[in-house]
């Protein structure tokens, strides 16, 4: 008999010490559900028949969340992932999570075009990523170095402008002005820049056509054999450039003159190991990112913002007397003007929030499980799809969000920044793995759009508004060309003039 009451202590005990672990848990369990799966998903495919290749993605996302709520789960092939749609649960993946959401998944276009991983923008969060952030950040990106450069942007600009007006004299200075195609000048001008900052060359747009085949390495389709094969042109490409960079450093090993990225990656890894990558991929691969990086997404802005313009006519011109009273019809416009150009920002924050250049922000995947405030349980491996474009046109935040109003942005939203800090306007991202080029990139748009609009009266050919179709990829490209007539509006010796 003792040994029963004995028995039934020790039993009693037991359970007196697991009921309150198993009430915990259970409450546990009941705060914390998984995230909601949209409906439509197939066995092994998920839910990408959902997505037609003539989608645009972004807007069907967007569809989804006003039926599904602000975060809901889609299954991409075997690939979960969470798409996030209002700025209050992104502010936390980018803070309370943002470590947790710092991966990037290895994807078969990392694997073939991103030298496996070795382009930082691409790369898995580890050791090598925080090295090559912090490269690009401090010595590549940095104010400073910035600055240092300024006039490649400015020399660049001034000639694209110079060839403009050198084509309407050739033209016989017809006093209705002349046809471009504006996407493509903005291409050349803005690949350019990208080029000569990264590689210190000038291309024309003959050698540069036949060196890159037209930024056609920019869409894949999808496709592991173009990929390869575009790949290994990139590869040829970047390999001269940087056997002609170590030349220089031989015959001037002292370093005079001008350096350019690749001078400045070859210096700074001297002597440098990495576990994964030898230095002239890192080098390689690291300088076509920057180029990657600084080109597509900067022509995308920039074609969007003149579409915008020509076609509210109020706003271009309100933007041209702004430079008038502020830089005049005497001197071109310069970087140091751009801080007394308000209107000017403006017009391009919301042309970024109208048309964001990445809409779905850049692919990340979670390292581990977390918790979101909601109770919303994400499970390690969960990609998360951050759809820009809706969060930007949340109508609790923007009044009439369908509408191009630059003027927001000096009432309402006059304190709101690009810089991912104010989660409501995210076009370059936010937390460790924002854009580490917004800076140059806010630089060459401002300057770039206010020599446009300071030398030339702009307008269709047509007369009729210009067609705003958005194309389906991964950045946000006007479907069609932009065609506009040009007249010069300044003095002929401000197009002339060598400064």
């Amino acid at each position: 008999m003792p040994i029963l009451i004995e028995l039934l202590i020790i039993l009693i005990s037991t359970l007196a010490l697991l009921l309150p672990i198993f009430l915990y848990r259970s409450h546990i369990s009941k705060d914390h559900h998984d995230v909601p799966e949209a409906e439509g998903g197939w066995p092994i495919v998920g839910h990408l028949p959902l997505f037609s290749s003539k989608d645009l993605m972004h807007k069907k996302l967007g569809s989804m969340a006003d039926k599904y709520g602000p975060i809901f789960t889609i299954r991409l092939g075997s690939h979960r992932a969470i798409v996030v749609s209002s700025w209050e649960v992104a502010k936390e993946c980018f803070t309370v999570h943002d470590k947790t959401f710092a991966d990037r998944p290895m994807i078969t276009a990392t694997k073939l075009m991103g030298y496996n991983g070795a382009m930082f923008g691409f790369a898995p969060y580890g050791e090598y990523w925080r090295e090559m952030r912090k490269i690009a950040t401090i010595e590549l990106l940095s104010n400073h170095r910035l600055d240092s450069l300024k006039h490649i942007r400015a020399f660049e600009v001034e000639t694209a402008i110079k060839d403009l007006f050198k084509a309407w004299i050739e033209k016989g200075r017809p006093r209705n002005g002349i046809p471009v195609e504006m996407k493509s000048w903005l291409g050349d001008l803005i690949l350019n820049i990208s080029v000569k900052m990264v590689g210190g060359k000038r291309y024309c747009v003959v050698v540069l056509s036949d060196a890159i085949s037209g930024l056609g390495w920019l869409d894949c389709g999808g496709y592991k054999r173009s990929m390869n094969e575009t790949a290994k042109e990139l590869d040829v490409l970047a390999q001269g450039w940087l056997e002609e960079h170590r030349r220089k450093r031989l015959s001037h090993p002292g370093g005079d003159g001008e350096q350019d990225f690749m001078d400045l990656m070859l210096k700074v890894i001297e002597g440098v190991k990495f576990s994964d990558f030898d230095a002239d991929t890192v080098v390689k691969a690291t300088c076509l990112n920057m180029i990657i990086a600084g080109t597509d997404t900067l022509i995308v802005v920039l074609t969007w913002a003149l579409s915008l313009l020509v076609n509210n006519r109020h706003a271009l011109k309100k933007a041209q007397q702004e430079l008038d009273t502020h830089v005049g019809k005497s001197r071109r416009v310069e970087e140091s003007d751009v801080k007394n150009l308000t209107y000017l920002q403006a017009i391009v924050k919301e042309t970024m929030r109208f048309y964001p250049p990445v809409p779905i922000v850049g692919i990340r995947s979670s390292m581990e499980e977390c918790t979101f405030s909601s109770g919303y349980r994400i499970p390690a491996g969960t990609r998360l799809l951050l759809n820009a474009w809706k969060i930007q046109r949340d109508e609790r935040v923007w009044s009439n969000p369908d509408r191009f109003e630059p003027e927001r942005f000096l009432t309402t939203h006059e304190n709101v920044d690009v810089r991912g800090q104010n989660f409501e306007l995210i076009p370059f991202g936010a937390g460790r793995r924002s854009c580490a080029g917004t800076s140059l990139a806010l630089y060459t748009m401002h300057l770039t759009l206010a020599s446009l609009l300071q030398s030339f009266e702009i307008d269709t050919v047509s007369g009729k508004p210009v067609d705003m179709t958005e194309s389906p990829g991964l950045t946000n490209l006007k479907a069609s060309p932009l065609e506009v007539v040009l007249i010069p509006r300044l003095d002929q010796k401000v197009y002339e003039r060598d400064e």
